[in-house]
């Protein structure tokens, strides 16, 4: 776990009194103190399963700009932006490797299409250099790609992937505590009002005053938010990634996602290639087979030259999901100086540079800026949903 491997962030004795606590040290919870102790604040993260475990620990490592809302698109915009200056920004022990393999979404209906041109009509209005291509474009673009049952699709170059994510991770490890973040090992099972801040109930039954919390827990921030009267609608839903053994030769490069069969694809720089039946539902041992054959029925119509890879690894991970599968980040409505940074949907990684300085900016601010209000936590009970389509 690379709560273990980081030279910087290591665990500290539970303090008395923090300034401001952030509640989960997954990749979102480390940009959050980062850029908090970026502004000269004093941040202490909790966790009790280590750095960067949980959903942040299994992950594909994917960055792209493709996404069909304009909140969405801004977000990724922003990270994309951070991840490109990765190295001058977070001085990484370990280089991630940022890889520009480009996305594709294939359209085989003109339904599909037309609902493609509509996210990218956002996508060109904000500046995301994605194109409409057709479907021999596309089969110009990937090669393996049978273009046959196309009628085109979208594609962004610029989109990629971490050939080492958690290499990620640890350097948001190692930025937060070179500028004065720490790191309790112990887990948080209660939050309570007290005064003017809040009281941390840590598992092993020491408690922590803070001025002010941050929730950064994934799918477990409702049940700690619940006994304030906080209904978050975030569960956790679990997705599952076939994986084959690494192939020598390059069999595809770009990352081809199919929502009409639910499908993706992507070789990673190992020579691993993933598979996903994005559709596949809670129960793997016994409907494994059922998704692995919805996978191979993809990949004759569209892959064939993965026709004769096989993927004889199963692996799991989790989304903490939220209804219009955005985020939900900012200030909780009647509870002075908490705050909520989870509902990630999958895209922790992608977007936590962005996260973190949403937050960041919240707290030191007291306001939220206008562009993200449609992700604040209000918007279940008032009903102003801005769903997001564009998900993998």
């Amino acid at each position: 776990m690379l709560a273990r491997m980081s030279n910087s962030l290591h665990a500290v004795d539970p303090p008395n009194t923090v300034d401001i606590a952030v509640v989960g040290a997954g990749i979102t919870g480390l940009s959050v103190a980062w850029h908090l102790a970026q502004r000269d604040l004093s941040v202490t993260a909790f966790d009790g399963t280590g750095i960067g475990s949980g959903a942040t620990a299994i992950q594909p490592g994917g960055v792209r700009q493709q996404w069909g809302t304009e909140v969405a698109c801004r977000m990724a915009l922003e990270a994309f932006a951070f991840y490109r200056e990765i190295g001058e920004r977070l001085s990484p022990a370990v280089d991630p490797q940022l890889t520009a393999c480009g996305y594709l979404f294939v359209a085989e209906g003109e339904r599909e299409l037309t609902e493609q041109r509509e996210r990218l009509a956002v996508q060109h209005r904000l500046g995301i250099p994605s194109r409409e291509v057709t479907a021999a474009e596309a089969g110009a673009l990937v090669e393996g790609l049978a273009p046959d049952t196309l009628v085109g699709g979208v594609w962004c170059d610029q989109d990629g992937y971490f050939d080492k994510p958690l290499a990620v991770v640890g350097a948001f490890a190692d930025a937060a505590a070179r500028e004065g973040a720490t790191y309790v090992d112990q887990a948080v099972d209660e939050i309570v009002r007290d005064g003017d801040g809040w009281r941390l109930v840590l598992r092993s039954g020491a408690t922590v005053s803070a001025g002010a919390v941050v929730v950064a827990a994934a799918s477990d921030s409702p049940t700690l938010l619940a006994p304030l009267g906080v209904d978050l609608p975030i569960a956790k839903e679990p997705k599952y990634l076939f994986y084959s053994d690494p192939i020598r030769e390059r069999l595809l490069e770009p990352l081809v996602i199919s929502h009409e069969r639910h499908f993706a694809a992507k070789q990673l720089a190992d020579g691993s290639v993933l598979a996903s039946d994005l559709a596949a539902g809670t129960r793997p041992q016994e409907d494994r087979a059922l998704w692995h054959s919805n996978v191979r029925r993809a990949i004759t119509a569209l892959l064939p030259i993965l026709e004769y890879v096989s993927f004889p690894v199963l692996v799991e991970g989790f989304y903490d999901t939220t209804p219009d599968h955005q985020p939900v980040l900012g200030a909780l409505d009647g509870h002075d100086n908490l705050f909520i940074a989870a509902g990630l949907n999958g895209r922790g990684l992608m977007m936590a540079p962005t996260i973190g300085r949403v937050i960041a900016d919240r707290i030191v601010r007291g306001t939220m800026e206008e562009a993200m209000m449609p992700l604040a936590a209000s918007r279940f009970a008032g009903g102003t949903l801005t769903p997001e389509k564009q998900v993998v």
